[in-house]
């Protein structure tokens, strides 16, 4: 097939020249690396495609190691809450665990940005919200900054501040400048995965609320505190029943009896079964006065005092009046109209009895009217001021205009504001505005980050706040739901739900393996197959094979590259139940051995052994290899199929005899040997013949006689004599015994007498010198003493001859001594002119290396010119 692309070759514009041509006015070089240039274009095409499905994939397993590691968190936090405190009573402090280190899932109230894992934060203690610390920071100067400009009180001190969610106020001293951990402990707290973040990991050890003397045993953790889970003892709200022992959050309990409890009126005892907090009011009726004493009525017994709303009525201290009160409790007081009294204007004083009225003193009123700067004009009158009437020039609102109008109005003029309002947005368009625009009243109306909803908060500038509809996720069943925050429903994941899955078997099954409710396809069926296999009575014992995912390839090639295929799907493919693996029990042919064999391997088999029944000789089993015996009376028996013994006798023969039976083999015991035994006698001098059956016969005297020659033993002894028994088996006779007779010398050997051998080996015969012999001994010790002492002078007069010789010889003439001749070297002109050749050799190659370089140097810029 031709290397060159097929739409090269096509017949399309320009590409109409044959494949010679093209070879010849492309060049092969050129169409080979076209192809090469397609396939790694490719290869980078295919490459990030598969970039994109992995990176695609990051968020589910990002989610599933987070719930994974949340689940490890709850674990490890709640390790030192106790396991039987109701399940409710902590669900608070879980669902803000889980809050807390999902990624992306809390959102500073200040800024709107989602708080990162590692962010230094700050947490309410009253709503527990968590801001940034820098943002907190910014809010509490923006906002005292704020209320010293609107109030002008730049110098006051302390000025409250308040949460951005949950408004509790805050001193100026409480403003966050150092990053602490929930529970406060540690200072800057690292992130650790394996820890709720911006957690220490410590014990939490707050007090709980409300305050029971204990603290947290949780581990550090964001949120309230769960319920106290210590147990105390307790006593009911009446004090009745005895204390029993409760949890410390639930400590408080009621018992069945009345409260007993006096009530309010202190004539009645409480009925209401044993109750938290105060009694409730007395729910018995009787007959009360009023205040004033002057009603009587039938009223509830928890209000006693009354009043009938009629004037009091009693005289007063002055004796002209009464109290004009309604009904009251305690006295009336002193008269009103008595004592030193002004008039309406205040400057005139009276000092008049009460029963007559304050007259008018005809002076000016002058009283200061609403407007703040005119007075009364009118005379001194009863009753409240007019309003101002007065003209004056007044500015209006804007600063811009002036006019004059009546001081009680305010002068607004038609100017229109054109500042911008706080959204930044819309112009203010208030007339007469005083500067300190309004809020901007439009809808915001922006698209929140959700995407499904617009914001409905007023105008404002920044981003918008997260969006407030909260969408239930279910699992798969839809019997689990939980709700999140609208727009998080894209990167949480779904509940995990307890119910058992629905979905139908796709195998041959009726049901399958009760599992958790899930999402997408359900894992291959697990249990047994069961189905009944072909070829044998037994059923499928492997794990279930149908509707099992298949992934084919298609590794036909394709046409071009303008084909498109699916190179990889998944078809759901029953597959064959594997062959039988029921393992039965199998005898061999010749019944040696019983094999276990999976059933879809069962046949005769021979098992490789030797046959091993006995054959009819009695002393050989059949040597062929395991095989079928016909016609055999025993298990242990040969049969007609089995091998012929066609060996000779192999019985053993009896102790001592070589030979061999001459029958072939047979069951009988075998014949008496009837050959002849050859061996030496004890000595080793003759050869005996011996019957074969008479020598294993015989008992060992017996043969020992056999073996005998009947001559004297001719082994000598180790003091050098023959022996004296008859050829004997064994070890001859002791020297000790010996009855040789040996000729013993004195220690001179002049002396000389027989003994018998085993005397003198065992020393009890020595010959001992006599007189004669000890003279001899004497004479001959005499001679050896004269014969050495002339051999030691005869060795000295030598000796001197010797010297004598050696003195003459160094006594001769005197020797002249030589003359010794000086040789005087004389220098060559090559060492008498070295040093001036070696300075006019080291000039030369100077020179040489000068013209060199100076060479290269033109070279060098002949090359750049």
């Amino acid at each position: 097939m031709s290397e060159i692309p097929a739409y090269l070759r096509g017949r399309g514009r320009g590409r109409g020249r044959e494949e010679s041509q093209l070879q010849a006015h492309v060049g092969a070089d050129e169409v080979k690396s076209a192809q090469q240039r397609f396939d790694e274009i490719s290869s980078k095409h295919k490459e990030s495609i598969q970039r994109f499905l992995d990176n695609d994939d990051t968020g589910a397993d990002s989610s599933e190691d987070e719930d994974d590691i949340g689940d490890n968190i709850l674990q490890t936090v709640f390790k030192g809450y106790t396991n039987d405190l109701e399940a409710g009573d902590a669900n608070k402090a879980q669902e803000s665990l889980l809050h807390s280190f999902r990624s992306s899932t809390s959102a500073c109230l200040v800024c709107i940005e989602a708080i990162k894992k590692n962010d230094p934060i700050w947490s309410c203690r009253g709503c527990y919200g968590m801001f940034h610390i820098q943002c907190i920071q910014k809010w509490v100067k923006e906002g005292v900054y704020q209320i010293k400009y609107k109030t002008g009180e730049e110098n006051k001190q302390d000025i409250p501040w308040y949460c951005p969610k949950c408004r509790l106020e805050y001193h100026q001293r409480e403003c966050p400048t150092r990053y602490f951990c929930f529970c406060g402990k540690e200072e800057d707290p690292k992130f650790d995965p394996w820890l709720v973040p911006h957690s220490c990991g410590q014990t939490c050890e707050r007090p709980l609320k409300p305050d029971c003397k204990h603290k947290c045993l949780l581990l550090c953790h964001p949120g309230a505190c769960p319920p106290c889970p210590v147990t105390v003892k307790w006593t009911c709200h009446c004090g009745k029943q005895p204390p029993v022992v409760r949890r410390c959050s639930a400590r408080a309990w009621a018992c069945t009896l009345p409260c007993g409890r006096r009530l309010s009126c202190g004539h009645h005892t409480c009925q209401k079964t044993c109750h938290d907090g105060e009694c409730p009011p007395c729910l018995k009726t009787s007959t009360q006065s009023c205040l004033c004493r002057k009603q009587k009525a039938v009223r509830p017994c928890a209000s006693p005092e009354w009043q009938c709303g009629l004037p009091c009525g009693q005289v007063l201290s002055c004796r002209n009046h009464v109290c004009e009160e309604k009904c009251h409790k305690g006295d009336c007081g002193s008269c009103p109209r008595g004592g030193m009294r002004h008039c309406p204007c205040g400057k005139t004083e009276y000092d008049l009895p009460c029963t007559e009225d304050i007259p008018t003193c005809g002076d000016t009123c002058g009283k200061l009217l609403g407007c703040g700067l005119h007075t009364c004009a009118q005379r001194c009158h009863t009753g409240p001021c007019g309003t101002c009437r007065q003209m004056a020039v007044k500015i209006c609102r804007c600063g811009q205009k002036e006019k004059e109008v009546p001081c009680c109005k305010e002068y607004l003029c038609e100017t229109k504001c054109n500042k911008q309002r706080d959204c930044g947005k819309h112009q203010c368009k208030r007339k007469c505005c005083d500067g300190n625009c309004p809020f901007c009243e439009q809808t915001c109306g922006k698209a929140l980050s959700c995407t499904k909803h617009k914001c409905t908060s007023r105008c404002h500038r920044g981003p918008c706040y997260p969006c407030a509809e909260m969408i239930e996720i279910t699992c798969f069943c839809k019997a689990t739901k939980i709700t999140v925050p609208c727009g998080r429903e894209k990167v949480t994941r779904p509940p995990k739900c307890s119910k058992v899955c629905r979905n139908p078997p796709d195998c041959h099954h009726s049901q399958r393996i009760p599992h958790r409710c899930h999402f997408g396809n359900c894992s291959p069926c697990k249990q047994i197959c069961r189905k009944s296999l072909p070829n044998c009575q037994h059923s499928c014992t492997s794990v279930c094979h149908s509707a099992i995912q298949v992934k084919m390839k298609d590794n036909t090639p394709r046409a071009g590259p303008w084909e498109s295929r699916q190179a990889e799907w998944v078809e759901v493919v029953n597959k064959p139940c594997p062959s039988c693996p029921q393992l039965l029990k199998v005898e061999c042919h010749g019944k040696h051995e019983i094999s276990t064999v999976p059933c879809a391997e069962v046949q005769p088999y021979s098992c490789g052994r030797k046959c091993g029944r006995k054959l009819p000789c009695g002393n050989h089993s059949c040597s062929l290899i395991c095989h079928t015996v016909e016609m055999a009376t025993e298990d242990s028996v040969a049969g007609n199929s089995c091998e012929k013994c066609e060996l000779p006798c192999q019985r053993p023969r009896p102790e001592g005899c070589t030979h061999e039976c001459l029958l072939h083999c047979h069951p009988d015991p075998c014949p008496e040997c009837s050959q002849m035994f050859r061996m030496w006698c004890h000595c080793r001098v003759t050869i005996q013949h011996v019957p074969c059956s008479e020598w294993t016969q015989s008992t060992l005297e017996r043969k020992n006689q056999l073996k005998s020659c009947g001559g004297q033993c001719p082994k000598l002894l180790s003091c050098g004599h023959q022996c004296g028994l008859i050829c004997h088996p064994g070890s001859c006779l002791p020297d000790k015994q010996c009855e040789k007779k040996v000729n013993v010398r004195c220690s001179c050997q002049r002396r000389k007498k027989e003994f018998q051998c085993r005397d003198v080996q065992t020393g009890k015969t020595k010959l001992e010198c006599d007189d004669i012999c000890i003279k001899e001994n004497k004479k001959k010790k005499q001679k050896e003493e004269e014969m050495e002492r002339q051999k030691k002078e005869e060795e000295l007069k030598k000796q001197q001859a010797e010297l004598e010789e050696f003195e003459r010889k160094m006594k001769g003439k005197r020797r002249k001594q030589r003359k010794h001749h000086e040789v005087v070297e004389k220098e060559s002109r090559l060492q008498k002119f070295k040093g001036y050749i070696i300075v006019c050799i080291s000039v030369v190659v100077l020179a040489l290396f000068a013209g060199y370089l100076l060479s290269t140097k033109i070279e060098a810029q002949e090359e750049t010119f």
